[in-house]
C-alpha cells in the first residue's frame, strides 16, 4: 500500500473583483405596476403597525422573496438610506413553504423614516412604469437603460441606480410582513431576541421581566421561564426569532446486560488525551488509572448509580474498545481521558451544559479532540440552528478544537425523525451508526439541517440487535447499542490524526469524510449514514492502495482566490491515466441570529488540469464548476447549492470510475491546479486567515503504482512532500512526549 503523502508549499493569493457588473432582471423577466403596489401597500402597513409600537426605536420587517436568493440578489434600494447597505440590517433568516416552492425570509431592523423613503421610490417607480413601459418594464428595457441606449429622464424623481434596484429588488420579493413568535412548550425554554438598538435588560425592565435573575447566555438570548414567556409573547411577541426547550429529555441507550469480567490494563504513559463530555464517571473501573475526572455538577445534585453508567461505557471505548471489542480493532491503541460530568441519566439544562462545556475546552486548551456522546429526543429546528449546536461552533471557532457528536437515537418502530441537538452543529463531526454489514441500524435519525446541510457527516459500528457492543460499566462488562457508542470510535481515530500523525483538524476531518465517501459515496436523500462508513482500520485511512495516490493539503485565505497551478501530474504515453476525487474542509465562523443562512464564509474549490486560453490559464475542475472564472457560469442560488454544495463548509466533488478507462488529454506541461475561492456573506472578513484542508486522490486508470514519478516531479517544482509512515510518526510522538530531567 502507498502511504499518503502531505505537500507544503507556497499558495499564491488573488484579489476578487469589486463589481459584479450592473443590476438587471433575468432574461424573459420583467415587474407589473401592480406587483409594486401591492408592496408599497403592505410596507404602508407595516408603517401604521410601527408607528403605534415603542418598546423598540425601530421596525422589524420580514421580506419573504419568491425563492433562494443569492446575496447578490437581495434588496438594494428597498429598506436603505442614501449609500446604506440593507444587508447590515439583517437580523434573521429562514426558509418558507416546502420543496420546490422554498422562499427565503429576511428579517430586517430598520427605522420608520427607512419605510417612509422606500414607500416614496416604490411610488416613484410606479410612476415611471406606468407612464413609460406601459404598466410593465422588461430585462431588455433595463438593458437598454444600462448600456445608454435608451435615455433616462426621470432623475427629478428617483437617481436612475435607484430606480433599477427597486425594479430588480421587486422582481425577487414576494411581500413585505411582519413574523410573530411561534407557540412554545410550557417549560423552561431558551429565548433568542432579534438584536435591535434597544438591549435586552432595557426590553425586559419595560415589560416587566426580572433581568438581573435572567440566566444569560449570550447579549440576546436567555434562559426564561413559562411565565416570563407568557409576559414576553403578549407585548413583544415580534421580538422572539427562536425559542427552544431547555430541559431537554437525553438520549441516552439502555445497559442490555452486565457481566461482572473485570480486564486487564497496564498503566498509562504518555498516550493522548481525548476529553469526553457526558454523565458522571465511576472510578471502580479496572482503567480508572487512564481517566481524570471532573464533575461539574451541582455538589447539592444526588446522584444514583445508574448516573454513571452511560459516561463510563462511553470512555470505556475511547480508552480500550480494542480490548473490550478485538472484532473492531481499529489500530489505534490506547488513550487517556479527562472525564467532564455535565448531566444526570435522564434530562438536562441546556443552560448548565453550555456554560459547562465553555468552561472544560477553555480551562483544557491541550485537549484538541473532544467526545460528546449526549443528545435530545426532541428533533432540531428546521430554521434555525439549536443553541447547544451554535455554542459547540463558536467553541471549535475560538478555541482550534474538534468535537466527535453521536447522531442521537430515534424509535426502530417508527419512521426515522429528525436528528436531535447538538447534532446539528455544522462544524462538529457527527455521527450515525451503522450495522457490520454497512446497512443504517435500527435507530437511526436523519439530516439535512437547515434544509441544507448534510448531516451526519459519517457512520460508523454502534451495535444493534443480536450485535451489541461490549463496553465497560461501573458494574462489569455491559452491552450496548445506540450512536453514543459509534462517536467515540471516531473520536479515537480523530485523535489519532492529530496528537499521533500531526494533522491538522481540517485534513483530519476531510481524511474521514473522504475515506468514508471513497470513489462510492453513499450520502443519498435519506441523510442517514453520511458520505459512508469509516473504514476501521487507521492505516486504511492513511493508506491506500498501490494503484492510488492520496496528498493532503493545508493553506489559509487571505484574499479572495487562494490558488496554485503547480501540481505536476505524471504523464503516460502522452496522457494522464487518471481518476481524481477531492474533499475539502473548514470550520467557518457561525451566526446563529442569521438563521438558516448561518455560515458566515463560503470556500468554493476548483480542481483539475491547468489550461490556457488567451493567454490567461484556468482550472478545468472535474466537476465542471466554473462559478468565478472569467466567462464562468453564472448560476441560480438553488442550482449553486445543489450542483456545487454553496455555503457548504465540506464539499466533495469526485469523478466515476467507469468501465472504459479513456487517459486524459494532457494540457501544455501537464500541470493540474487548486483553487480556493472565498466570500463573505457579512461585511467583516471572517474567512480571512481562515485555515482549509484538502484531501486529493488520484486513481491510476491501468492499475499501475506511479506514486514515485509523482513525489519526484512535486520536488523537481520545489514542493516538500513528507511521506506519512505510521511507526515514524509514532517514534516522533514518543520521543516528543518523553519528559526531560535537566
Amino acid at each position: 500500500m502507498n502511504s499518503i503523502l502531505q505537500l507544503k508549499g507556497q499558495f499564491e493569493q488573488q484579489r476578487g473583483s469589486s463589481s459584479g457588473g450592473k443590476r438587471n432582471l433575468p432574461a424573459g423577466g420583467y415587474v407589473e405596476s401592480k406587483h409594486l403596489i401591492d408592496l408599497r401597500n403592505e410596507l404602508n402597513s407595516l408603517l401604521v403597525y410601527w408607528s403605534g409600537e415603542s418598546l423598540i426605536k425601530g421596525a422589524l420587517v420580514s421580506v419573504y422573496y419568491t425563492g433562494v436568493v443569492a446575496k447578490s440578489n437581495r434588496i438594494r434600494g428597498l429598506l436603505c438610506n442614501g449609500s446604506s447597505d440593507p444587508n447590515d440590517s439583517i437580523r434573521g433568516a429562514k426558509f418558507y413553504g416546502v420543496s420546490p416552492n422554498i422562499q427565503h425570509v429576511f428579517t430586517y431592523y430598520v427605522n420608520t423614516e427607512i419605510i417612509s423613503s422606500s414607500i416614496a421610490r416604490i411610488s416613484s417607480v410606479i410612476n415611471i412604469i406606468n407612464d413609460n413601459y406601459s404598466g410593465k418594464i422588461t430585462f431588455e428595457d433595463i438593458a437598454s437603460l444600462n448600456s445608454g441606449k435608451a435615455k433616462y429622464k426621470h432623475a427629478h424623481l428617483l437617481a436612475k441606480t435607484n430606480f433599477i434596484n427597486v425594479v430588480v429588488d421587486s422582481f425577487y420579493v414576494d411581500k413585505f410582513s411582519i413574523d410573530f413568535a411561534e407557540e412554545t412548550d410550557e417549560e423552561d425554554s431558551i429565548i433568542t431576541l432579534y438584536k435591535t438598538d434597544v438591549n435586552t435588560k432595557d426590553i425586559f425592565s419595560q415589560i416587566g421581566i426580572d433581568y438581573i435573575n435572567a440566566k444569560q447566555i449570550d447579549e440576546t438570548t436567555v434562559l426564561l421561564k413559562p411565565d416570563e414567556i407568557a409576559i414576553l409573547r403578549e407585548k413583544a411577541p415580534y421580538l422572539i426569532a427562536m425559542s427552544v426547550r431547555d430541559l431537554r429529555d437525553i438520549n441516552t441507550e439502555d445497559i442490555i446486560d452486565n457481566d461482572p469480567r473485570i480486564a486487564q490494563i497496564p498503566d498509562p504513559n504518555q498516550e493522548p488525551i481525548v476529553g469526553v463530555i457526558d454523565t458522571p464517571f465511576s472510578k471502580d473501573v479496572y482503567f480508572s488509572k487512564w481517566v481524570t475526572y471532573v464533575s461539574m455538577l451541582d455538589s447539592n445534585i444526588e446522584l444514583e448509580p445508574q448516573d454513571y453508567t452511560h459516561g463510563t461505557s462511553v470512555t470505556s471505548i475511547i480508552v480500550d474498545g480494542p480490548t473490550i471489542n478485538p472484532n473492531l480493532d481499529d489500530g489505534c491503541g490506547r488513550f487517556r481521558v479527562k472525564h467532564f460530568g455535565v448531566a444526570k441519566k435522564g434530562k438536562f439544562s441546556s443552560y448548565s451544559v453550555l456554560k459547562s462545556i465553555r468552561t472544560a475546552v477553555s480551562q483544557n486548551r491541550d485537549i484538541k479532540v473532544w467526545n460528546l456522546s449526549l443528545g435530545s429526543i426532541l428533533p432540531i429546528k428546521p430554521n434555525f440552528i439549536s443553541p447547544e449546536a451554535a455554542e459547540l461552533d463558536k467553541i471549535q471557532s475560538e478555541f482550534d478544537v474538534v468535537f466527535v457528536i453521536a447522531g442521537t437515537n430515534g424509535d426502530p418502530d417508527k419512521k426515522a425523525i429528525p436528528i436531535g441537538a447538538p447534532a446539528d452543529s455544522l462544524n462538529s463531526v457527527v455521527v450515525n451508526s451503522v450495522t457490520l454489514d454497512g446497512n443504517p441500524a435500527s435507530y437511526y435519525r436523519v439530516g439535512p439541517v437547515l434544509s441544507f446541510f448534510h448531516k451526519p457527516d459519517v457512520s460508523y459500528y454502534g451495535g444493534d440487535t443480536n450485535q451489541l457492543m461490549h463496553v465497560c460499566t461501573p458494574t462489569g462488562e455491559g452491552f450496548v447499542k445506540g450512536t453514543s457508542f459509534s462517536a467515540p470510535w471516531i473520536a479515537r481515530k480523530m485523535a489519532y490524526l492529530i496528537y499521533t500523525l500531526g494533522f491538522p483538524r481540517e485534513v483530519a476531518k476531510a481524511l474521514l469524510i473522504d475515506s468514508s465517501a471513497g470513489w462510492k459515496r453513499k450520502d443519498d436523500v435519506s441523510c442517514s449514514i453520511g458520505y459512508g462508513v469509516v473504514p476501521q482500520k487507521i492505516e486504511d485511512i492513511v493508506k491506500t492502495p498501490d494503484d492510488e495516490i492520496r496528498f493532503v493539503m493545508t493553506g489559509t485565505t487571505d484574499a479572495y482566490e487562494t490558488y496554485t497551478y503547480r501540481l505536476p501530474i505524471p504523464i503516460y504515453n502522452g496522457k494522464q491515466p487518471f481518476y481524481a476525487r477531492a474533499t475539502l474542509c473548514y470550520f467557518p465562523k457561525c451566526v446563529r441570529d442569521q438563521g438558516v443562512d448561518y455560515t458566515s464564509t463560503e470556500m468554493d474549490i476548483h480542481f483539475g488540469r491547468v489550461q490556457e486560453k488567451d493567454g490567461k490559464a484556468s482550472i478545468a475542475s472535474i466537476n465542471s464548476n466554473s462559478q468565478g472564472d472569467e466567462g464562468g457560469s453564472h448560476l441560480h442560488e438553488p442550482e449553486a447549492r445543489r450542483l456545487y454544495r454553496k455555503w457548504d463548509n465540506v464539499k466533495l466533488i469526485s469523478e466515476e470510475l467507469k468501465d472504459r478507462a479513456v487517459p486524459r488529454k494532457v494540457y501544455g506541461a501537464g500541470m493540474w491546479g487548486l483553487s480556493i475561492k472565498t466570500k463573505e456573506r457579512l461585511k467583516e472578513k471572517n474567512g480571512r486567515g481562515l485555515q482549509f484542508g484538502v484531501v486529493i486522490t488520484l486513481k491510476e486508470m491501468f492499475g499501475n503504482n506511479r506514486i514515485d514519478d509523482f513525489i519526484k516531479l512535486c520536488m523537481v517544482r520545489g514542493w516538500i512532500v513528507n511521506s506519512i509512515d505510521i511507526e515514524t510518526q509514532l517514534d516522533i510522538y514518543n520521543k516528543a512526549e518523553e519528559e526531560i530531567e535537566f
